[in-house]
């Protein structure tokens, strides 16, 4: 725990120790991860600190901001302390059965709009394994007149996820489903995306402790191989029937899967529609299509 207390300080001279605080634990970003705190914790904008800094804290807002530095110092992610996060520029409600959502999860996102050349379509869009709802929330935002749906076999992930298709404006165009994959799924879809557990079994012991202890293992664990999910997620888009003729299967993939996932998609009657790679120039994303834009190989 940091030494001292918010008790009596500003706002500004708060965010000040909390940076030191962290700064002395060794902690990366200590200064983003302090403004993330203060402001999160405090329910503030920016703009409130810029121009209110001097505003002291309130004994609530002192003991609140010294809880959540303290679980911070003890290991605990910033996102699961405020239970919420951004992406795509919007706000996502966290949950313990919900991954905290990730930059390089966007560029799922990206390359599944840029596989719709018409954004005004009414496009019936499908996320297999939603979690807290953040890229079916993400492709609703770009893709007015498109229905979602979002798949989870968690319950409380399905919660989360619908509780941020509401609160973003989206409830209308979207349900949510509880299934294991598409199982319980009938009809097409335009646009499947899924970002499924591929993190292979023996490796999850050695992710960074924020991971490991924190991100619901469900989440992580892709298997002996890391495949496990893509495999269920082929069959299951074959076996349904899922992918309408000339729709797209985009997915995120580990950096050295791409090959072994691309064997598995031939060998379930998919065509490889090209990789995207992150801004560490990482494999990220595959796509696929039918093969001859045909339901049945």
């Amino acid at each position: 725990m940091a030494p001292g207390s918010s008790q009596g300080l500003s706002r500004r001279a708060a965010l000040r120790r909390c940076v030191i605080a962290l700064e002395a634990a060794g902690f990366s970003g200590a200064a983003g991860e302090a403004r993330f705190l203060l402001l999160g914790t405090l329910a503030l904008e920016t703009r409130d600190l810029l121009l209110a800094g001097e505003t002291p804290l309130t004994p609530d807002e002192a003991a609140s901001l010294d809880a959540a530095l303290a679980r911070r110092l003890s290991g605990e992610p910033v996102a699961r302390i405020l239970g919420a996060w951004e992406f795509w520029g919007l706000p996502i409600r966290l949950a313990p059965e919900t991954l905290v959502p990730r930059p390089d999860t966007e560029i799922l996102v990206e390359a599944a709009l840029k596989a719709e050349p018409d954004r005004n379509a009414p496009l019936r869009c499908l996320d297999l394994g939603t979690g807290s709802g953040c890229i079916l929330v993400a492709l609703l935002s770009e893709l007015p007149q498109a229905f979602g749906i979002g798949v989870d076999r968690s319950a409380g992930a399905l919660a989360t996820a619908r509780h941020n298709l509401v609160a973003n404006g989206f409830g209308a165009r979207s349900a949510v489903v509880l299934s294991d994959w598409g199982d319980a799924l009938r009809g097409e879809f335009d646009l499947i995306v899924s970002n499924p557990p591929y993190i292979v079994r023996d490796v999850i012991p050695t992710l960074a402790r924020d991971v490991r202890i924190h991100d619901p293992v469900r989440a992580l664990d892709g298997g002996i191989d890391g495949l496990d999910a893509y495999r269920r997620i082929f069959q299951g888009v074959r076996r349904q029937g899922l992918l309408a003729a000339g729709g797209t299967l985009a997915l995120e993939i580990g950096y050295d899967q791409a090959d072994a996932v691309k064997d598995l998609a031939e060998a379930a009657g998919f065509t490889d529609r090209g990789l995207t790679r992150d801004l560490a120039g990482h494999d990220r994303v595959l796509c696929f299509g039918l093969h001859n834009g045909h339901r049945d190989a």
